[in-house]
């Protein structure tokens, strides 16, 4: 299963979301929350979830619990889309 941690105004998470999206992907999203490195906070148990899987506080943030895999940063999170999804 794919989850992504991302924000609906944050354009980097609309990347990833595009990229799902022409894959096909089905996947989870979740609101950690607002984009910005000082966006407000949602929902503090997501925010905390994602803390604790990846380390940091930052969006978009796609864990593939399949591969037990994690990435941060759209550009990356594209390209392993591309290698195990494409």
């Amino acid at each position: 299963m794919l989850e992504l941690y991302q924000a609906e105004g944050c354009p980097h998470s609309a990347d990833v979301r595009e990229k799902l999206t022409a894959l096909g992907v089905s996947y989870v999203i979740h609101n950690p929350r607002r984009p910005g490195d000082d966006g407000e906070v949602l929902n503090e148990w997501t925010q905390q979830a994602m803390i604790d899987l990846g380390g940091e506080d930052a969006i978009p943030f796609l864990v593939d619990t399949d591969r037990e895999e994690s990435r941060y940063e759209s550009d990356e999170i594209v390209d392993y889309l591309e290698k195990h999804y494409g």
